[in-house]
């Protein structure tokens, strides 16, 4: 299964994502990890890099489907050029590996043997050895005391591009998470939570709530943000109760999985007002709604981070507000809440087909209130999808 959609606007349609991803078994997921083996292999050939060790982080579930707990005993798949692989891993944790013996080895090691030297007997022979971003320091260390003279590199620098053209099975489960965390949203547009006199944290615990109830595995984050509150990005819900007259920012979003499979996430963000809108604040959000829109429908595969990033920030900077827009305007999502490709004024490379992303301007007045709008979206070729269907328009609570 490598990008065979009839188009990507099917993943706009909730009731075919839903039968689509009812329909992934392992078998449609060992394939996928398969095709991204076989490319990751001959990457390295032509990248001129001998081994990946990958350890903490997403590209090892990407690759094998066994997510490493974060613990101080090493996990590490030894991937060389032309070799099957083998998942290092601390025998305790064996158990909770999913065997794939035409993917990988699998490679337990004992209690005070040096699972380092295993790893590096592994690597034997390698010049240059990627690992993984969010390999622990002490891992790399210890690694490269026992490799002696090997050049070390991030593993993102040769992965990233191959994460960022999601497969058909990523572009499913990406689509299907969008679509569960859009109903929430639909709710809370619709009236449907309570707001007037409930604390930022009651709602963002309602939130939480109601995104395993509608069938996501776990939340990662549900932001609440209300009256002088929404004009923080990254507001820690507290005690503050709604008021008539806020403007709150949502922001939240969870993991789908299938059987047991690693999950994909999802990120959405919207902005209510509770009865009265404050002065300024419509002309505010009228001006964000505009750059949002201009940036999705800017999305294709040929425009960079740094140019996408542009469409939404013109727009907001020639209605004055260009100083109270202070972050990127989107972050790659898949296996991992950010990853690349970045919409941002520093990443001059193009999105490429198949990327899914988030487009989520904001606008931010200290002490007064702010706004943001996001939604997932997914380069094609010449056009892109917006998965979040929620209403992007300024919606008003009754109070």
């Amino acid at each position: 299964m490598n990008h065979a959609l009839p188009s990507i606007d099917s993943l706009a349609n909730p009731n075919e994502v839903a039968i689509l991803s009812a329909s992934l078994d392992e078998v449609a997921f060992r394939g996928a990890r398969a095709v991204r083996l076989e490319q990751t292999q001959r990457l390295l050939e032509v990248s001129d890099v001998d081994a990946l060790v990958l350890s903490l982080g997403a590209d090892l579930p990407w690759l094998s489907g066994y997510e490493a707990m974060p613990l101080e005993r090493l996990t590490a798949l030894v991937v060389t050029r032309g070799e099957l692989p083998t998942l290092v891993v601390p025998e305790i944790e064996a158990p909770r590996v999913r065997r794939d013996d035409e993917l990988f080895r699998l490679l337990p090691w004992h209690e005070g043997t040096d699972p380092y030297a295993v790893v590096s007997r592994l690597a034997a022979g390698a010049r240059s050895i990627a690992v993984s971003d969010r390999m622990w320091a002490r891992a790399l260390l210890e690694l490269q005391r026992r490799t002696g003279d090997v050049r070390y590199l991030s593993a993102s620098s040769l992965l990233a591009p191959l994460r960022g053209a999601k497969d058909e099975v990523e572009l499913i489960m990406l689509a299907r998470a969008a679509h569960l965390t859009d109903s929430v949203a639909a709710e809370l547009l619709g009236g449907e939570l309570e707001l007037r006199d409930r604390s930022e944290k009651q709602l963002s615990e309602e939130i939480s709530r109601r995104l395993v109830a509608a069938g996501l595995a776990k939340v990662n984050f549900a932001i609440v943000g209300s009256g002088p509150n929404s004009a923080g990005p990254h507001h820690e819900p507290g005690p503050r109760l709604v008021q008539v007259g806020d403007p709150v920012v949502f922001d939240f979003g969870g993991v789908y999985s299938v059987g047991g499979e690693p999950g994909y996430c999802s990120d959405i963000t919207r902005t209510v007002v509770l009865g009265e809108v404050p002065d300024g604040f419509k002309n505010l959000y009228d001006v964000l709604e505009v750059a949002q829109n201009c940036a999705r429908e800017a999305i294709s595969s040929e425009i960079s981070g740094r140019d996408l990033d542009n469409e939404a920030r013109k727009v907001i900077t020639e209605a004055g507000f260009g100083e109270y827009f202070i972050h990127r305007t989107g972050h790659g999502i898949g296996l991992e809440e950010h990853e690349e490709p970045y919409v941002a004024s520093d990443n001059p490379l193009a999105i490429g087909p198949f990327a899914a992303f988030s487009v989520e301007p904001g606008i931010y007045l200290p002490g007064r209130f702010g706004a943001r709008i996001e939604d997932i979206c997914v380069s094609g070729e010449h056009h892109g999808v917006t998965l979040n269907l929620a209403s992007r328009r300024l919606t008003v609570i009754e109070a």
